[in-house]
């Protein structure tokens, strides 16, 4: 059984993260993921305050587990968000694609355990300081918004930098990923990709076909001109849209518009087309649908058994 602090800290069994994906993390597929043992997380990004609280009533009609939600900090309604977060008594916030330290204190002050995703030191030594419980470090393999470090090389700096539990995200997908993770310095992993192709996932059949088709080099990163680089699938509108952002005369406006529901599209009505499919580079390791609790069952049983193997590669 593989057990860290941060089982104990959040009262789950595996310490497995299920990455808020926008338009893809709902109750269901939370729900699911927190009462098979891991932690489940609902996306914020793309609900009002209103709409967050009715999906957190919907996971608490269905699961009495600890759960989570994800704070997309570019949202335009992060400020009402981050309210119903505190009125609902919300027990675990992560945040992306920014920095959360004007949010964090008020969460903090009601109970709430706040572990931003970092995608550097500094940013994990700053929001440590102002009383996170841990932070999840996300390499650039990851799906959707992504920082410039990778795994292999954020993880380790992250965990020497930082007394609390750093959470490894980018690029893991199966028991390997997550042995690997352990013996870089972090005490648990998340996981985005692997969850799309869950049985109790949502996403458009499209989506999850894409994903089991994907191979090593399905994947595109695009969005640096405008300062948020996502990495998705390859498809006609992720490479339109890198073409796109290397003409000088497409301003940034036209880009960003061009953009627009590209993820619903994708999610939503598996729009082969004008769908952003956002996944992690890891794609082409996940091969089969499974329930969220056999996920979480096989990936725990190949690490273990990957680390109690690891003895034949010291000699005496």
């Amino acid at each position: 059984m593989i057990k860290s602090r941060i089982c104990d800290m959040l009262s789950i069994r595996y310490p497995i993260f299920q990455g808020g994906m926008a338009w893809v993390a709902d109750a269901d597929l939370a729900a699911a993921v927190s009462n098979a043992g891991g932690l489940g997380i609902i996306a914020g990004m793309n609900m009002t305050g209103e709409q967050l609280r009715a999906e957190i009533r919907k996971l608490r009609a269905k699961c009495d587990k600890t759960f989570g939600v994800n704070v997309m900090l570019m949202s335009p309604s992060v400020a009402e968000v981050a309210e119903v977060i505190v009125e609902e008594k919300v027990p675990v916030v992560t945040t992306g694609a920014g920095n959360p330290l004007v949010y964090m204190k008020k969460w903090i002050a009601a109970g709430v355990k706040v572990i931003p995703v970092v995608a550097s030191v500094a940013l994990a030594q700053m929001v440590a300081k102002r009383g996170a419980s841990a932070v999840v470090a996300e390499g650039g393999e990851s799906g959707g918004h992504i920082g410039e470090a990778n795994t292999m090389a954020l993880i380790p700096q992250v965990a020497d930098a930082v007394d609390i539990p750093v959470i490894a995200a980018g690029g893991i997908a199966d028991g390997r990923g997550y042995a690997a993770a352990l013996m870089l310095g972090a005490e648990g992993i998340q996981m985005g990709t692997r969850f799309l192709v869950a049985k109790e996932c949502n996403v458009h059949p499209n989506f999850k076909a894409k994903v089991l088709k994907a191979g090593d080099t399905s994947t595109i990163v695009s969005g640096r001109r405008l300062g948020h680089p996502i990495r998705a699938l390859k498809t006609p509108f992720s490479r339109k849209f890198a073409e796109l952002e290397k003409d000088p005369n497409v301003s940034d406006e036209e880009l960003a518009a061009f953009g627009t529901g590209a993820l619903r599209k994708a999610v939503v009505d598996g729009d082969d087309e004008g769908g952003s499919f956002l996944c992690g580079e890891v794609a082409g390791l996940v091969k089969k649908e499974q329930t969220c609790r056999e996920i979480l069952e096989e990936i725990t049983a190949q690490a273990e058994e990957i680390l109690e193997k690891a003895g034949q590669f010291i000699s005496r």
